[in-house]
């Protein structure tokens, strides 16, 4: 096969979303002022129509209107399986007798925060422990508490929380954090987010803090994420600390601050720079995994989210059983019992039973990796497309995956829709943060004597499935599924030849 031409700068910072590929409704190519009738009369209007009143759509059986009135009407007839239907969003702040196996860290927080209610300094914490171990509840509850202790003493203590999973750089996590105190607070954020200076957005950020707070707590959930620029020498969240960590001491917040970080990563600290590393200077909260018994006891003590009798007695063992399995993440628990009700619900049984719960468990799987696909950057989607395209079209039966022919898969997609194909070592460390997602399994494979060693992958769901969310990127669209699959089977047949 003809090999495009590699691209042999440094990696630039990725695009973190699609905006920069066309979307195919915007390459239509639809002649706008044809599409509206601008040039025309306005076409006569039926007085019995229900253009007006309910947007008539041909061969829908009715109007929207009339739609959404049966199906209110139909669930207004039908008792839902839910009481309390919040208690079950792993968002919701909760009580603390609602919180299980988490005591220590509980105590440990509320030790950390409560200066705030007393006027004193306030230290940096960095909660650090896997996913759906109870990191942003902790603090979330505690905070909340916090704060209305604070207002019943007179005291104006802040919170303002980001999650930067989906933020790429400092600029945008300041930003999100002056829309957050905006929306809190009632002032206005007063400057644009984009064309803005980072120190700007800084300094109103700051101003609105002096106006409104005497103690201010920032809550940075999932600070890993906000890596920035892969070619600095620096990662965005480290800055961002630094800032954050130094500002009543420089004099940029007037009363007394303290960051809370959440991450996943446990060697957080050993990545930030020098300087921020002592500014920062946290206490550390570990939280670690969930055992099958905690996870039944948090999914027990939510069980008042349903009506009396109505989950069957296998539910909350298997939910708890299957997340247990899942690395031990509450929330995942708790989100699966929430779609098991919800999937009562649509049926109209009146009860939450183990098919519920079956069911359930791999509509998240899928829905969790759709999630995961469509956040990806650009080139790490072609990296993904080209793994799923081996699964997908080879006519053979397959294992896993061989990282060469994967990577020349890769060239030929990329070289397909013209976009820059990267190096075999940015192709394996895309693959290697694509595993880190729990979308694909990596594994080393030798080949015998003077044959080396290569990266073989398979996937931990459906691959068609993951094939599906990606070709809904238009570029991806645009390579020509037989020569695809030709691909495939000659770069296997190369491969085993070798």
């Amino acid at each position: 096969m003809t090999r495009p031409q590699k691209d042999s700068t440094p990696d630039q910072a990725e695009i973190t979303d699609d905006s920069a590929i066309p979307d195919v409704d915007g390459e239509s190519g639809v002649d706008r002022e044809t599409a509206t009738g601008s040039d025309h009369e306005p076409a006569e209007t039926d007085p019995g129509s229900d253009t007006e009143e309910g947007s008539s759509t041909s061969g829908l059986g009715g109007t929207i209107r009339d739609r959404v009135e049966s199906q209110l009407n139909e669930k207004d007839s039908t008792t839902s399986v839910f009481a309390n239907k919040d208690l079950v969003h792993p968002d919701t702040i909760i009580d603390a007798n609602r919180i299980v196996g988490r005591d220590e860290q509980l105590d440990r927080i509320i030790e950390l925060l409560l200066p705030a209610v007393k006027g004193g300094r306030q230290d940096n914490i960095l909660q650090f422990g896997p996913s759906g171990t109870g990191k942003s509840l902790i603090i979330n509850a505690t905070a909340e508490e916090v704060a209305t202790l604070c207002e019943n003493r007179g005291v104006d203590f802040g919170v303002i929380r980001i999650n930067c999973q989906r933020i790429s750089s400092e600029d945008k996590a300041v930003y999100a954090m002056l829309q957050d105190v905006s929306e809190k607070t009632g002032a206005e954020i007063g400057i644009k987010k984009q064309g803005t200076a980072t120190s700007d957005k800084y300094d109103r950020l700051y101003e609105i803090v002096n106006e409104r707070f005497e103690a201010i707590l920032f809550i940075l959930d999932e600070i890993d994420y906000l890596t920035g620029n892969s070619n600095d020498d620096e990662p965005d969240y480290s800055r961002l600390l630094y800032q954050l960590s130094r500002a009543t001491a420089e004099g940029d917040i007037e009363g007394r601050s303290a960051v809370a970080a959440l991450t996943n990563d446990t060697q957080l600290i050993q990545k930030l720079d020098g300087r921020t590393a002592s500014s920062f200077n946290p206490d550390n909260v570990v939280f670690p995994d969930y055992d099958a018994t905690q996870i039944r006891a948090i999914l027990e003590h939510r069980e008042d989210a349903f009506r009396d009798g109505v989950l069957s007695g296998d539910v909350i063992p298997l939910a708890a059983a299957f997340a247990a399995q899942d690395e031990g993440d509450a929330r995942k628990a708790i989100d699966l019992l929430r779609k098991a009700g919800e999937m009562a619900d649509r049926e109209g049984s009146g009860t939450v039973e183990e098919r519920h719960v079956r069911t359930a468990q791999g509509k998240l799987d899928v829905d969790q990796a759709q999630k995961t696909i469509n956040g990806l950057s650009a080139q790490k989607k072609y990296t993904l497309y080209a793994l799923t395209s081996v699964a997908v079209h080879a006519t053979r039966s397959l294992d896993s995956i061989p990282g060469p022919v994967a990577y020349e898969v890769y060239s030929y997609v990329t070289d397909s829709i013209d976009a820059v194909t990267k190096s075999d070592d940015s192709f394996r460390r895309y693959a290697k943060e694509l595993a880190s997602y729990n979308i694909i399994s990596k594994d080393r494979s030798g080949r015998g004597r003077g044959r080396g060693v290569h990266n073989e992958y398979a996937f931990a769901i459906d691959p068609e499935t993951v094939e599906e969310t990606i070709e809904r990127d238009s570029r991806i669209t645009e390579t020509e599924q037989d020569s695809l699959q030709l691909v495939v089977e000659s770069q296997l047949d190369e491969f085993n030849s070798t």
